[in-house]
């Protein structure tokens, strides 16, 4: 078995996006592959380095794209923005406290909400703990895996444009080793899906995808980094998470 077929089977890789892979996968550098799957003292960890595509490829309608893993081991599993030590959502006080120190989950979280209506801002424009907790929160999904279930649903592919995170190396160094890949799948994905699809680029890394070509074929949604407080008021984010309604409970 290749290495390029072992990756794929470790981060069991739905076969829809199995041929596309192995093609995008064919521009990294053979010893750079090797040393990945030799090493495990990186995060996400070969199990997960492509879990972003254990999803079909059929209902895709969104190319998400953030930077890297997180940097801690409970955290990172290969799903863009997805914070695997979070659980719960919510708590007695309001959003959970995982959520209210998670900068820009909370953010995200707080978006959805204004934009569904389920809560307007306070006297002084701010979406306070104190809103939140008094909020009917029966027919809205209660944890985060809930969330990113509804995402997926919605569409989403959430994957990381540089999706190591190496103890020995700088992001921007890893970076280098997968800019063909991303511009490979980019191309390769645009030619083969039978709709349009968007690309939601947030914070630095719209710089870096849309200097590609392969970019121009899609729909893009640039915005600051959900980081920004200003990621709450962004017209686009609103409307787009007002049409997918992502914190309705499914059912």
């Amino acid at each position: 078995m290749s290495n390029i077929d072992r990756l794929i089977e470790r981060s069991a890789v739905h076969e829809d996006w199995q041929p596309i892979l192995r093609e995008s996968l064919l521009t990294l550098d053979p010893d750079y592959l090797d040393s990945l799957l030799r090493d495990d003292d990186w995060l996400p960890g070969i199990d997960r380095l492509l879990a972003a595509f254990r999803r079909d490829r059929a209902g895709v309608r969104y190319l998400l794209i953030g930077e890297s893993p997180y940097p801690r081991k409970a955290s990172a599993n290969g799903i863009a923005f997805y914070d695997a030590a979070v659980d719960s959502l919510w708590s007695e006080q309001g959003l959970s406290k995982a959520v209210n120190r998670a900068t820009s989950l909370r953010n995200l979280v707080k978006t959805a909400l204004l934009a569904q209506g389920l809560l307007q801002r306070d006297a002084d424009g701010k979406i306070t703990q104190d809103s939140i907790a008094q909020l009917d929160k029966r027919g809205l999904i209660q944890t985060l895996a809930g969330l990113f279930d509804n995402l997926e649903r919605a569409g989403f592919l959430m994957l990381n444009a540089t999706p190591v995170l190496h103890p020995q190396r700088k992001p921007t160094q890893e970076a280098r080793y997968w800019l063909e890949f991303l511009e490979c799948l980019l191309t390769l994905v645009a030619q083969s899906s039978p709709q349009r699809i968007t690309l939601l680029l947030w914070g630095k890394i719209a710089k870096l995808v849309e200097a590609m070509p392969a970019s121009q074929a899609y729909a893009r949604l640039v915005c600051e980094h959900p980081y920004n407080i200003s990621f709450i008021d962004n017209p686009d984010m609103l409307q787009l998470f007002s049409k997918l309604r992502i914190l309705k409970k499914s059912g």
